[in-house]
């Protein structure tokens, strides 16, 4: 890997899968306000393709700067959408239609569950808008949708880390010793 990109990119790289973890966690399941997630996540991707550089000391050259970015990047926007995505399915397909009340829906452990309970909270009118009619066409669509939000948060991260990149190369030169951002080997 060093060929291509520094340990300190490395290292950021797994940095950015923990800042994913704490954030899906912590706004997608402890707060539950997935909308979080989303306006983070760029902001994200900007910090840790800066910091891929940063933590490798690395001024020049140009296309090191930016496959650094990218590459720490890469395994933020992939953590933080596998992350987000899995937590949200996990709550339909591990959904087994108990109640608070202590009762249970009639249904099959999964999507069918999570069908029916929109149609106890009286949301069969919207979803029959959308052509959901039945836990089958309530599946598609939760997969449909959560490909998209994972599409989402994978471009927006990645995208992030991609312009922190090219704004250190467009900005970069190249030192009397020049591989370091503080100019010393």
């Amino acid at each position: 890997m060093s060929r291509f990109v520094d340990r300190g990119a490395v290292f950021a790289g797994w940095v950015g899968l923990g800042v994913a973890l704490v954030t899906v966690i912590a706004l997608a399941l402890v707060i539950a306000i997935q909308g979080l997630v989303f306006l983070l996540a760029l902001p994200i991707g900007l910090l840790l393709g800066w910091y891929a550089n940063a933590r490798s000391e690395r001024s020049w050259p140009r296309w090191r700067l930016l496959a650094n970015a990218g590459y720490a990047g890469l395994l933020t926007a992939a953590g933080l959408a596998v992350m987000y995505v899995g937590l949200r399915l996990l709550f339909v397909y591990a959904d087994t239609g108990a109640l608070p009340d202590g009762s249970s829906l009639e249904c099959r452990i999964g999507p069918e569950c999570t069908y029916m309970r929109h149609l106890e909270a009286e949301r069969g009118p919207q979803l029959a808008e959308q052509g959901i009619t039945d836990a089958a066409s309530f599946e598609a669509a939760v997969l449909r949708e959560q490909a998209a939000a994972g599409a989402a948060l994978f471009g927006m991260t990645l995208g992030g880390a991609l312009l922190t990149g090219l704004a250190q190369a467009a900005t970069a030169r190249q030192g009397s010793k020049g591989s370091t951002l503080s100019g010393a080997e």
